[in-house]
């Protein structure tokens, strides 16, 4: 019979844009996930997230405990406000210090930015440590654009990282934490993590893993783990809109600790050094994004045509609010129908949601939070369509996960339709089509604020898909923004 195990789980998952000006409260982390003990079990199970991972594990391990504290997370605003930070972090150490446990599982992103923490995550890593004592196993996933502070090697005896992007494994990373954990358990040997930094941010436009350099890179970490003594290799690539010190590529390794990691960490660096140009982009602006649409559409390309603003990507930290792609859409002349994804404005869907469907409608979009970025775009139409935001993903990036985007409105003026959202929130599954009542096979000209993640469940749906580069807080180019803690030759 296996021996019984006492495990305590705890999430914080953000990704902070220190350039994006709205930042992150405790109300948007109660929003979007806030559960504890068997509800977040029950609310995770069958689905492609973390916990959904440990549900599974657990599953199949009965003989584990487990006490599930906090788990929380937020969308990539601005930097987390000391008040929620504290709150969170306080709840977890709370739950977990002063007691006996044989492991600990964290389920944390790892680019999080706190009004007065440039590393929180790894704060709380070290503060955990110090809470539970230098004896349980504690072991950490982490997003593949972690920012890794040196510190975690420290702290933590297992380090699990995504390895697809669109990160369609957050189950699987979980899943192979807690296998290493339960390895180290049977075997008696605690492992170890190594890490090592590269002077390089690369821009996550080329990270995607289906073809390119972090494909190549997954499928040498795949291969190594392979190796005697080596449980995983994770290759991280920062997030680039986070200013940090430790905003840059890097490679995690967990080990035995018998296998000195070095010679191992010096080819897998070397390997992500030399693809490091393989990672820039360069991407055409919103005009020339739709000459190169309409080119297509005349040659036959199937609808829609996808253009994707990535520069305001809500999970790139956008604010749901720049206007070049809008305003040249609207600009652009052609008398096809054409679908706008989407704009954060709460107060123009309580205005729509009074108005009622049917109902016409003069605002104008976009240009308030940041009128730099574009400014306000007259529209005068009708709302053809008002809905209460929530679904539930069909697709495989975060299978199964209840999404609440707040209230939505449709509004439509000639062959223009544009979604409005009571929170900044992009489309990242086809359901999201089902509760607009969109039929994309419908659509010539489909614009978007997005980047990869849309991918996973779009593609199949759409024709050509095209990255523009328009002005926003997570450009391409990555000189435009005003970073204090990222040198310029790491993205020169």
């Amino acid at each position: 019979m296996a021996q019984p195990r006492r495990i305590a789980v705890a999430r914080l998952w953000h990704e902070a844009n220190s350039f994006n000006p709205i930042p992150t409260r405790l109300e948007d982390f109660r929003r979007r996930e806030w559960m504890r003990g068997e509800e977040a079990l029950t609310g995770a199970r069958g689905t492609a997230t973390e916990l959904g991972g440990l549900v599974r594990f657990l599953d199949d391990h009965p003989h584990w405990q487990v006490t599930v504290s906090r788990c929380t997370s937020a969308p990539p605003l601005g930097p987390v406000t000391t008040e929620a930070l504290s709150a969170i972090r306080d709840e977890i150490l709370a739950d977990l210090a002063g007691q006996h446990w044989d492991g600990v599982y964290l389920s944390l992103h790892g680019a999080m930015v706190a009004e007065d923490d440039l590393s929180p995550d790894y704060s709380l890593i070290r503060a955990l440590r110090a809470a539970i004592g230098p004896e349980p196993l504690l072991a950490v996933s982490l997003d593949m654009h972690a920012c890794l502070d040196p510190s975690l090697t420290g702290a933590v005896d297992i380090l699990s990282g995504y390895h697809t992007y669109p990160h369609v494994d957050m189950d699987a990373a979980a899943h192979r934490a807690l296998t290493m954990m339960e390895r180290a358990f049977e075997q008696g040997r605690r492992p170890a993590v190594a890490l090592r930094q590269l002077d390089f941010a690369p821009l996550s436009h080329g990270m995607r893993t289906e073809a390119g350099p972090m494909a190549e890179l997954v499928a040498l970490g795949q291969e190594a783990s392979g190796a005697e003594g080596v449980a995983d290799v994770t290759f991280f690539g920062g997030f680039t809109y986070a200013d940090t010190p430790n905003t840059r590529a890097a490679v995690a390794v967990t080990h035995d600790r018998g296998l000195a990691p070095e010679p191992l960490l010096d080819r897998l660096a070397a390997a992500y050094q030399a693809r490091r140009e393989a990672f820039r982009v360069s991407l055409p602006g919103p005009r020339e994004g739709l000459a190169l649409a309409a080119r297509q559409l005349d040659q036959g390309a199937r609808w829609p045509v996808t253009l994707v603003d990535t520069a305001d990507n809500p999970l790139s930290g956008g604010i749901g609010d720049t206007t070049a792609l809008f305003r040249a859409m609207m600009e652009s002349g052609p008398d096809l129908p054409m679908l706008f994804c989407f704009f954060y404005n709460p107060d123009l869907v309580a205005r729509a949601h009074g108005l009622g469907e049917g109902a016409a409608i003069d605002c104008t979009l976009g240009g308030r939070i940041a009128p730099a970025f574009g400014a306000p775009v007259p529209f005068h139409g009708m709302v053809e369509r008002l809905t209460d935001g929530r679904f539930r993903n069909r697709g495989p990036f975060e299978y199964g996960r209840e999404i609440d985007m707040g209230r939505t409105a449709v509004l439509r003026a000639g062959q223009m339709q544009v979604v409005v959202s009571e929170t900044c929130q992009s489309a990242n599954d086809p359901a999201w089509c089902d509760l607009h009542g969109i039929d994309l096979s419908r659509i010539a000209v489909f614009g978007i604020k997005a980047k990869n993640h849309f991918r996973a469940g779009f593609e199949p749906l759409c024709g050509p898909i095209h990255d523009i580069d328009c002005p926003g807080v997570a450009p391409a180019d990555m000189s435009l923004l005003p970073y204090r803690h990222v040198p310029p030759a790491f993205y020169a």
